[in-house]
């Protein structure tokens, strides 16, 4: 670095001669000079062009390599500035000197999230951009604990637990902006001890490469290595059958696919050196090929089965605790300051965070990405971290049952412990879609609309990107979007008739609200907020067709059923026009286009709660008229026997959609004025 400025001048008169040359050798005024003679001059020096041209470019590339180490730079600086505030903010001792410094602390967080946010959307690396993504949250998500934890830590200054708490979030913080800094710079303090383990998957896929690459040539590759290799892929399906939480049904039926799995490698072995020994070929024969067909098929049954063991085991767990009872319940004990009783459920929590650990790290064997395989230990590694921080932050409450900020802290922690289970839910999903070859953008109807289609507003609404500030006023917004989403899909699994119309529409409906959310993270197809506003339109035509089903179900019903659906389509079909006049209606200026986004956010989430709500009621009013066949051709029938369905108000304003949100750092430090009062 100490030669930046040099290497900057050195560049500008360089570059100054590269295109000075390549202008006069293209001077088109010359050929007025060369007239007399009959010839044209102005492209003969071939040899002067190509080195004015190989000059420029050499030039161009230092100026890049030069601007991204000033990058680089300031992303270390930034970091350095954040690491010295962090030991200021650990040694405080009076709430008056914590505000100031962590007001300081939060204006230096929020830059170093802008710089590590413009660097993550430049990395062309999918691993590398995975690794940000998971830094840069742990750092999001921490900011707010490291609040609570350190007023907790200095409201009881001789808490045992309370001190320990506060520890890990430092110690945690520490670590994620070393792993920042290790991404931007390509270098690894460890060496390579933190390199990613092999997966089942990439082993499958690497082993099925080496079997298929037989059919090119049969000496590619030697027998042994192809055999060394399917049992050390065997061995770590070892992760399932030694698993205390597979069933017996399943841990046999793994066993029994890898000993198939061995016998087909075995009989290819046998033949591939037969046709070596025989024939002398160097293709495969119709016997190799037969056998690397069934080799291929056997080790392809081996990884559907592993997913349907791990996604089965995950989502049974996400039900499992989508009630967040134990949670409930020590947040309870803790307010009682009943330390038995908190012990007791600390336990239960353990257990509960060793599931989820041991979950994770099956999914990131069958996760089908590196990137999806990072996020997998980036859960792991959340979920055996943020477990015992509630323990201790349950326990300082117990101590201390009316403290605030006790109770203020060990909500922190809890929200940490549900959003990450709402990532998890996501995550599944998109596992699920790579397994399937979705990759997260599953079918058409993702994709932008169409030209010639949907565009009434192509002319009137200019294209803009949402500054950072923006996507972060709006992240929360977005995240209840996406857990709406989640509630959609999973309504739809619970239906028996998946090829029915209406699960197809409210398909449709859910995955573009989804690609809504990921814009909302700066991620996806949608790109700027025109695309923003065509998805919405196109949405909200869907909607209408989804509200035509409606109507045709209502005229199989009578009385309450009836009036029902019809009331509750007319909710949709009214959601769907406020959205589709609201994404046609043309808006100049930043804060009205960025009032338009939120608009068209807020209308979706209306449009999907209302789906939420239908998608029960109408699979059992479909199930109930299937399993009486006479129901369609005698309305009658629907009078005398009612079927009543109960909605909590919970499900009608979307569950689960207060989850931990993004908040920003802004809002963080703007709670400080209260601290001295607590």
């Amino acid at each position: 670095m100490p030669a930046t400025q040099d290497s900057a001048s050195s560049l500008v008169p360089l570059k100054g001669f590269d295109c000075t040359a390549i202008a006069q050798l293209t001077d088109v005024s010359s050929l007025e000079q060369c007239e007399g003679d009959g010839r044209s001059t102005v492209f003969s020096d071939k040899t002067g062009m190509v080195k004015a041209a190989r000059m420029l470019l050499s030039s161009v590339t230092k100026v890049l390599v030069l601007a991204d180490c000033i990058v680089i730079k300031q992303i270390i600086s930034s970091r350095n500035k954040v690491l010295v505030t962090l030991e200021q903010l650990e040694r405080v001792s009076t709430f008056q000197e914590f505000v100031q410094i962590f007001s300081q602390f939060g204006n230096e967080m929020v830059e170093f999230a802008h710089l590590t946010g413009d660097r993550q959307n430049d990395l062309k690396d999918e691993k590398k951009r995975a690794r940000m993504a998971a830094a840069r949250a742990v750092l999001e998500k921490c900011t707010m604990m490291l609040l609570t934890a350190s007023k907790t830590c200095l409201r009881h200054p001789d808490c045992e637990s309370a001190r320990i708490n506060k520890e890990a979030v430092f110690q945690r913080m520490r670590l994620a902006l070393e792993q920042v800094i290790e991404i931007v710079t390509d270098t690894r303090s460890c060496g390579e001890a933190k390199a990613l383990p092999v997966s089942i998957y990439a082993g499958i896929k690497d082993f099925k490469v080496k079997v298929e690459g037989l059919r090119d040539s049969l000496y590619c590759v030697s027998c042994e290595a192809v055999a060394a290799q399917l049992e050390a892929l065997v061995e770590k399906t070892e992760d399932f059958t030694d698993s205390a939480y597979t069933s017996h049904e399943q841990r046999e039926t793994i066993i029994q696919l890898c000993q198939i799995t061995r016998q087909e490698t075995k009989q290819l072995i046998n033949t591939w050196r037969h046709a070596q020994q025989s024939l002398k070929a160097k293709e495969a024969t119709d016997e190799v090929e037969l056998s690397i067909l069934k080799t291929c098929q056997s080790v392809s049954d081996l990884r559907r089965e592993l997913h349907r063991v791990a996604v089965g085991r995950a989502t049974e767990l996400l039900k499992l605790h989508s009630d967040h009872l134990v949670l409930q319940a020590l947040k309870a004990s803790g307010g009682d300051g009943n330390l038995e009783a908190v012990a007791d459920y600390a336990g239960t929590l353990t257990e509960h965070k060793e599931q989820l650990v041991e979950t994770c790290r099956l999914l990131c064997h069958i996760s089908g990405t590196e990137p999806l395989e990072i996020t997998c230990v980036h859960a792991e590694e959340t979920f055996r971290v943020i477990g015992p921080q509630i323990i201790s932050a349950a326990q300082t409450l117990a101590l201390h049952p009316t403290s605030k900020i006790a109770k203020e802290n060990l909500d922190v922690f809890c929200e940490a412990w549900e959003s990450q289970l709402c990532d998890m839910a996501i995550l599944l999903k998109e596992i699920n879609d790579v397994f399937e070859g979705r990759r997260g953008d599953k079918k058409t109807y993702l994709s932008l609309p169409r030209p010639g289609k949907h565009s009434v507003n192509l002319k009137t609404v200019k294209a803009a990107k949402l500054d950072a500030e923006e996507q972060t006023t709006i992240a929360k917004l977005g995240l209840e979007l996406c857990l709406l989403t989640s509630d959609v899909d999973s309504e739809v699994e619970r239906w028996d008739e998946q090829d029915h119309e209406m699960v197809r529409l409210c398909q449709i409906i859910s995955s573009m609200a989804y690609s809504m959310y990921l814009f909302t993270r700066g991620e996806g197809l949608l790109k700027t907020t025109l695309d923003l506003f065509h998805q919405a339109e196109v949405l909200s035509d869907q909607g209408l067709q989804l509200c035509h089903i409606l109507h045709s179900l209502s005229t199989q019903l009578l009385d309450e059923d009836r009036i029902l659906i019809l009331s509750e389509t007319e909710k949709l079909s009214a959601a769907c026009q406020q959205l589709q006049v609201c994404a046609k209606t043309p808006v100049q200026g930043k804060s009205a286009i960025f009032q338009k986004v939120d608009s068209s956010i807020q209308n979706t989430k209306g449009i999907l709660t209302v789906v939420v709500y239908l998608l029960p009621v109408c699979n059992k009013l479909i199930r109930k008229c299937k399993s009486e066949r006479s129901c369609v051709a005698s309305p009658q029938h629907w009078r005398e026997k009612q079927l009543s369905t109960t909605v909590s108000e919970e499900t009608l304003n979307g569950k689960g959609s207060n989850g931990f949100g993004v908040k920003s750092l802004e809002q963080h430090m703007a709670n400080l004025t209260f601290l001295e009062s607590k």
